[in-house]
């Protein structure tokens, strides 16, 4: 079972609006043509493709809506929606004169879909596809086995030199937006991927940050635990001096306990601070996120129910103990957010691989039904010392090394949230046998 990540879980809903601005456009290029323009003679077969397309996308749409964690077969949804698209453009194009239509150009689009949402030789397929559609009918046209439907201008029809002009005019002006569109679109298509590409070089920065942040922490750390070996030794020698003395042997004890909890807190910034020492193994998300549970306990917030769903999910390749606590720390700021109490959701599941992905991955979501985070706050959470609960102890550093302990395990973590309706943390990390996983449709 299989579940699409948070950056492209959205890619066939994107697809789906896309697909409504285009029937839009349909609808309005046919009226505009055939009863302002003239052009066209006989709409209807337009117009009835038109509403086959509404159709299926309203399908489309409701299956995405009604898509849930352990639904499977995302990249078959959308091979279908573009290969219906190729074939609804291509009747489009028969029946609007295909061999002078200069929006066979549209075709662009489907191709550079294909190519950002799916993986493989897919996209090739359906390259072929659309030369395929276009040639078979502009074949049959050749060799008369379909009738050819020529653009046409009714008013003009008698005198064969002017309409021929006009015609001439009404191509080029169908070429040049045809064109214009293309370019347009194409701006769009790209600059999408530009956005995605920028927020993946500012992840590479906050990284970087972080690592900074962590060679200082460890360094403060190590000075910190060197002074503290000389304390301890000296509260040894003076307990002998005064072993019969028990207020001051009980006072020395209390010192010895805090400063042993100094030096185990120095430790644990270590540990944090040096990821590179995690040991990477096979690690059971499941019962990770068991021991988590376990660890929570009776402590959580009143008020607060805990539902953990438990997906079909491989190993993954990763810490145990390192997950545990990125899991910890998500549940721990879940509760935070929501003090009148709510539902705290943990549950694990295989992620759908991104498009340019080969592995197969594993995720587990925490998802509150708290305060939320306000959507221009979104992607600065991770950011060192940022915190949205500075008046409650938050130190804005635990988001930021959660990605830190991840990305040393070749994971990645996501966030989504809207106000008032809660937030969604998302883990993934590569499962064991997934690296360099054939492509599979």
């Amino acid at each position: 079972m299989t579940r699409a990540s948070p950056i492209l879980s959205n890619r066939a809903q994107w697809l789906v609006k896309l697909r409504w601005i285009a029937c839009a456009g349909v609808v309005a290029v046919v009226y505009v043509t055939s009863s302002i323009l003239g052009i066209l003679l006989n709409p209807i077969p337009l117009y009835l493709i038109a509403v086959s397309m509404l159709i299926y996308n309203s399908l489309f749409g409701f299956l995405e809506w009604r898509r849930g964690p352990g639904d499977s077969g995302l990249d078959h949804d959308i091979f279908v929606q573009i290969a219906l698209d190729q074939i609804a453009m291509t009747l489009l194009l028969y029946f609007s004169g295909i061999s002078h239509n200069p929006f066979v150009f549209y075709f662009l689009f489907h191709i550079i879909i294909a190519t950002l949402l799916l993986r493989g030789w897919t996209p090739y397929f359906l390259a072929v596809m659309a030369t395929c559609l276009v040639g078979g009918v502009l074949c049959m046209q050749h060799l008369r086995w379909l009738p050819v439907i020529s653009l046409s201008l009714p008013h003009l029809r008698d005198a064969a030199e002017t309409s021929s002009h006009a015609l001439d005019e009404m191509q080029t002006v169908g070429i040049v937006t045809a064109l214009g569109s293309t370019l347009w679109i194409t701006v769009y298509l790209t600059s999408s991927v530009q956005r995605y590409m920028h927020r993946v070089r500012a992840e590479v920065r906050q990284k970087e940050k972080m690592l900074g942040i962590g060679q200082l922490v460890a360094g403060i750390s190590h000075q910190i635990s060197n002074p503290l070996d000389g304390i301890q030794n000296c509260l040894r020698t003076i307990s002998e001096r005064v072993a019969d003395d028990t207020q001051l042997t009980n006072y020395i004890r209390m010192m010895t306990e805090a400063l042993g909890r100094i030096e185990s807190t120095a430790k644990r910034v270590q540990a944090f601070a040096r990821p590179h020492g995690l040991k990477l193994q096979n690690t059971d998300v499941n019962q990770a996120i068991k021991a988590t549970i376990a660890i929570l306990g009776e402590g959580h917030a009143h008020g607060v129910e805990i539902v953990v769903d438990e997906g079909d999910v491989p190993p993954v390749r990763g810490d145990p103990y390192t997950l545990q606590e990125v899991i910890f720390n998500l549940c721990t700021n879940a509760l935070a957010a929501m003090p009148d109490g709510g539902r705290l959701s943990i549950h694990s599941f295989r992620l759908d691989p991104q498009s340019f992905s080969r592995n197969e991955r594993v995720a587990i979501e925490v998802t509150d039904t708290g305060v939320g985070i306000p959507e221009n706050q979104l992607d600065r959470v991770f950011e060192p010392f940022f915190t949205t609960r500075a008046d409650s102890g938050g130190t804005g550093l635990g988001l930021g090394l959660c990605r830190m302990l991840l990305s040393e395990m070749d994971g990645s973590i996501d966030v989504r949230s809207k106000l008032a309706h809660g937030t969604t943390f998302q883990i993934a990390l590569t499962a064991v046998g997934g690296e360099g996983k054939k492509d599979q449709q």
